[in-house]
This record gives structure tokens, C-alpha cells and sequence, in this order.
């Protein structure tokens, strides 16, 4: 009798900063469901994971119930100019997944890309530097490009498109189309108390010692010890990016040109015209789905 867990049944694929988060907290808080710990194990993108082996992954898996839905939700599946290898290996490994992919506005996919990466201490630049064709703020966002090696190898049957949008304007409905696509037989309830997920503008920009200096929990002490709250209200702020960025108007016409051509084929995709300009109208009165399954 073999000991080795059973595969998971689906992956959230992505994409980044599109309410992936949300979605497994979600799925995480309904009974009959197993997320794993960590979220994003990247183990099909990131060659150091890869090489772990199956059995390092599929131990993610092993306290999971029997019956339960096994899940994950690892957005580097979905970074292809990044990691070019995810689809075809996790197609190789788990050829009968369920995938789920989610989408939202490009420009404000972006610029809360950026805002991630700047209060992880990683990007310096303004956001108008980084908007250009080629760059990973702009290629994570092109969602048919990343798409499409998974709708050639796995069909439309097992890939679930999403929008935040839409999961934002009716959460309950998206859920339950969430887990009618998984095959999952009982009702599902949105937690409202869980509340949005991996919020960008509440993040504080990381610096060198950021975890010992402030993530500690002697650390905290002594700052709640010696340091007044004004004063530590004071360097918060230096440390917070008060205001979301935007794009001038130059490179929102040349990010929106781009990703105008990427939607103009998922729009193709999904039975209905997309745009930049109709993209949240357009999103957020209806589920889309693909109109010939195959």
C-alpha cells in the first residue's frame, strides 16, 4: 500500500496581485478544503524548489483528510517570461489538474505590482521606469500570453477564469462558481470577517535588518519602551508609500497599447470584446467564461 499523498486537485495559477490571496483564504475557510502551507510553494516555476522533487511537494499534502480538496496557489505558474518551464512541468507531473487563473484591470495590476516590490526594498525606480514592453510589471499582465500554454496543454475544461472584479462585486457567487468548477458538492459562505488578503498599501518598505529590527518581538518591546508613539507614528510613515502611484500620461498610453493587443485575444478567448477602456465594465456585471469548452 502506497504512502505517498495523492495529488493535489487544483491550482490557482495566478496571477499576481489579482486577488489570488483571497481566493485561497476563502477556499482555506471552507469545510472540505486543504490549502497549503506555505500558500505559494512555486514548486513547478523555481528551479531550487523544483529540484526538491515530487515527494518534497506532494508532502504538502499529507495532512489533508480524505475526501478533502486539495489545493494551492503558487503565481510564479503564471510568470512565464520569468519562469518558462511551470507549465510544462507541472503538466508532466499533474496532467489532469484543475487550474483557476485570475485577472484583473493590467494598468492597476501593475501599479500594484510595483507597490508590492517597492516595500519589498526591491525596485528603487519610478513607476514610469518600469513600464515598458518587456518588463516583468508589464509581461505578468499580458494574460492571454500567459494563458495560453496552459489552455494547449490542459483545454478550457479545466481552467477556471476569474476577475477581482468581479469577485469583489459578487463575492458569494464567484466562490460558489469557484467551487462548482472543483466539483465541491456543498454550500460555500463568503467570510466577510477574512476581509481583502495581501494589501499593498498598509505594507511598510523593507530594508536591510527589516525582520530582526522590526518583525521581532524583543524589537517591538523595545520600541514600545523607549520610543514615544508619535515618534515611531513619524518613521512609519517615512517608511510607507502614502500615495498610490500613477502613471503619467505618457506611459499609460504606451503600457495601455500593449496590453490592448494581449486583450484583444483573451477577449477572443472569452466571447466578448476587451479593452482597457471597457475592461472593468466589461468584467464586473458578469461571470466570463470560455464559450466552447473543449
Amino acid at each position: 500500500m502506497s504512502n505517498i499523498p495523492p495529488p493535489p486537485d487544483f491550482i490557482i495559477i495566478g496571477a499576481m496581485k489579482c486577488g489570488t490571496s483571497t481566493l485561497y483564504e476563502q477556499l482555506a475557510a471552507q469545510p472540505g478544503f486543504f490549502m497549503t502551507t506555505p500558500k505559494e510553494p512555486n514548486f513547478f516555476s523555481d528551479d531550487d524548489i523544483f529540484s526538491r522533487g515530487m515527494s518534497w511537494y506532494n508532502a504538502l499534502f499529507e495532512s489533508a483528510a480524505a475526501g478533502d480538496v486539495k489545493g494551492e496557489a503558487s503565481t510564479h505558474y503564471t510568470k512565464l517570461s520569468t519562469h518558462p518551464h511551470a507549465a510544462e512541468r507541472l503538466h508532466e507531473a499533474l496532467p489532469d489538474v484543475k487550474l483557476i487563473y485570475l485577472m484583473r484591470h493590467p494598468v492597476d495590476r501593475l501599479v500594484s505590482h510595483y507597490i508590492h516590490e517597492w516595500t519589498m526594498g526591491a525596485v528603487t525606480n519610478e513607476i514610469d521606469d518600469v513600464a515598458n514592453a518587456g518588463s516583468a510589471f508589464v509581461d505578468y499582465g499580458l494574460y492571454s500570453r500567459q494563458l495560453t500554454p496552459y489552455l494547449e496543454r490542459y483545454g478550457s475544461n479545466n481552467i477556471l477564469p476569474m476577475f477581482l472584479e468581479r469577485m469583489n462585486e459578487a463575492p458569494g457567487e464567484e466562490l460558489a462558481r469557484a467551487a462548482s468548477f472543483l466539483e465541491y458538492e456543498r454550500p460555500v459562505r463568503w467570510c466577510d470577517d477574512l476581509g481583502p488578503q495581501n494589501v499593498s498599501k498598509d505594507r511598510i518598505r523593507r530594508f536591510p535588518l527589516y525582520d530582526l529590527l522590526v518583525e521581532s518581538a524583543p524589537a517591538t518591546a523595545l520600541r514600545r519602551a523607549v520610543a514615544p508613539r508619535a515618534l515611531r507614528d513619524f518613521i512609519k510613515g517615512k517608511l510607507q508609500m502614502r500615495d498610490r502611484p500613477t502613471l503619467s500620461s505618457d506611459a499609460q498610453q504606451r503600457v495601455e497599447r500593449i496590453f490592448n493587443e494581449d486583450l484583444l485575444q483573451l477577449g477572443d478567448m472569452l466571447g466578448v470584446k476587451l479593452t482597457c477602456a471597457n475592461f472593468k465594465e466589461a468584467v464586473r456585471g458578469r461571470s466570463l467564461d470560455w464559450p466552447l469548452r473543449t
